[in-house]
């Protein structure tokens, strides 16, 4: 089962408000240099054809390049990445995600396996390698949000204090498969 692989599509009357508030704040930037300029820089139309243009473009044309680019790049990558397993493991679950060690968002994969929780990072970054977590140890699974923001986060808390944050797609359906396997772990220790 894959989770967070559907990529997000702004709708177009984000992305006409994003272009729009672009174009603002771009013409505003320009006009303040223009201000504090000792000489004239730019003329009143050129303020107002710049900011447009550059609205229309990063409001616009470069969601839609991106969404394009990224789709065929996060999928090559994706379909690469494979965790090292133990004898008699299976994947159950697997999804894109980013683990935060640092300052750096490591991306790679989670892996939901009937032993343990893996992320697997992905070639293109500084710190690689593959870290397990394994359920026996999870004391909490915490839903965050990213930069105080985004409802994104994911915070795994390990009964030595280990915190683990990730970043995923579908969010409250990763929060939900790895309580279940947490679920599952209480159970077989109570009986």
């Amino acid at each position: 089962m894959e989770i967070g692989n559907k990529m997000i599509k702004m709708s177009w009357k984000f992305r006409i408000i994003f272009a729009i508030g672009t174009a603002i704040l771009y013409t505003f930037l320009l006009w303040t240099f223009d201000y504090f300029s000792d000489e004239k820089l730019y003329s009143v139309n050129s303020l107002i054809f710049q900011g447009v243009f550059f609205g229309i473009f990063f409001g616009i044309g470069f969601p839609y390049v991106n969404e394009k680019l990224a789709r065929k790049f996060s999928n090559k990558m994706g379909i690469k990445i494979k965790p090292e397993l133990e004898l008699n493991e299976e994947i159950e679950i697997a999804g894109p995600a980013n683990l935060f060690r640092g300052i750096e968002g490591i991306g790679g994969k989670i892996f939901l396996t009937n032993k343990k929780m893996i992320f697997k990072s992905h070639k293109i970054n500084i710190q690689k390698g593959q870290t397990d977590i394994e359920y026996s140890t999870i004391k909490e699974v915490v839903k965050r949000k990213t930069a105080k923001l985004i409802d994104n986060g994911i915070r795994i808390i390990t009964d030595n204090g280990k915190e683990f944050d990730f970043v995923v797609n579908e969010r409250d359906l990763w929060f939900e498969k790895i309580t279940e396997r947490l679920n599952k772990k209480t159970q077989y220790n109570n009986v």
